[in-house]
């Protein structure tokens, strides 16, 4: 059976995974150079176990892995989230791969259009289907989102602290026009985002999802007022300081900002793949671009907690405060 056959949600096994260290003999140029070319269009993640000391064959195919770990136990948290949510992994990965050859723009459509399908797909309605009722909150008096301007510096600073910041609709049009204000004023130098409350954000508002007329209204309005593309266009400009849980959007959007700050008690997850969806903040784009492809896949296919330090020696983030 071909490859792209056998390594499927649909007819085959829904991941391929290679021990690297059995170390095989060597194989023929075109041999392997066909395993390379099969790794990057399989219709599931690819995962290697690498070796200490690797044959020149793993040497060259490392890097055409989805996500290479060094031991089984790694490896198990990705194999759970891959049977429960096949076709989103799936996604996940192609995302990845694609996004590599894209520029910024173009990968935040590419990852808006692989979010509204999976929206509409089996894996996120059983999830959706099985989560309580959705409890609508108190509505607050404070603004989602507190802006205040002092010369040539601008804090932002998220603000539904009761919520853990959760990621709402309301706090996106709140973070666009705050973002505004920068990207039409030169003369602001310095642009802060920060977090009220115990976390800088936990993610989207859950109690929204599921909630749009369907999901090409939700590509139309990541694709007209998207806080990642604002975030992006200042990036030279942005400082994120970031604590505590930095979840879903509380890590997709911060990652792009030039310098992020992460006190010692940030942690960092990206929770969508299990959800039958992928990171639809921009974290395939922002997060890709500062700790690389086969890393990101790791922590949206895992699902793990990443700490601050293991954060910092990845890239994720660039300074641990106090």
């Amino acid at each position: 059976m071909d490859a792209l056959e056998a390594f499927s949600p649909l007819t085959g096994d829904p991941m391929l995974v290679v021990d690297l260290r059995s170390g095989a003999g060597m194989a023929a140029p075109d041999t392997l150079a066909t395993a390379c070319a099969r790794l990057t269009q399989l219709a599931c993640p690819s995962v290697a176990i690498r070796a200490a000391s690797p044959t020149p064959e793993a040497a060259t195919l490392v890097d055409r892995f989805d996500v290479v770990v060094d031991s089984e136990t790694e490896a198990a948290p990705i194999l759970e989230t891959v049977a429960r949510t096949p076709l989103a992994a799936m996604a996940l990965v192609q995302l990845l791969r694609q996004g590599a050859g894209l520029g910024q723009h173009d990968s935040l459509i590419a990852e808006s259009f692989v979010y509204a399908t999976l929206q509409g797909g089996r894996e996120f309605a059983s999830w959706l289907a099985a989560r309580p009722p959705a409890l609508r909150p108190e509505p607050s008096l404070e603004p989602a989102v507190l802006v205040r301007r002092t010369d040539g510096r601008l804090d932002v600073t998220l603000n539904r602290p009761t919520r853990r910041n959760a990621f709402s609709a309301e706090m996106r049009d709140a973070l666009v026009d705050a973002l505004a204000i920068a990207l039409g004023d030169p003369s602001i130098t310095e642009i802060v985002l920060q977090g009220a409350g115990p976390a800088f954000c936990s993610g989207g508002d859950l109690d929204e999802f599921g909630t749009l007329p369907d999901p090409t209204v939700g590509h139309a309005v990541r694709s007209t007022r998207n806080a990642a593309r604002c975030l992006a266009a200042c990036a030279e400009r942005l400082r994120a300081e970031v604590h505590g849980a930095c979840v879903g959007a509380g890590v997709e959007l911060p990652a792009f900002a030039r310098r992020v700050v992460a006190t010692k008690d940030a942690f960092f997850q990206l929770p969508e793949v299990a959800m039958g969806l992928v990171p639809g903040a921009g974290g395939t784009v922002s997060i890709a671009r500062r700790i690389g492809r086969q890393r990101t896949a790791y922590l949206a296919l895992a699902g793990v907690r990443l700490d601050a330090p293991t954060a910092l020696r990845w890239g994720l983030v660039d300074e641990i405060a106090g």
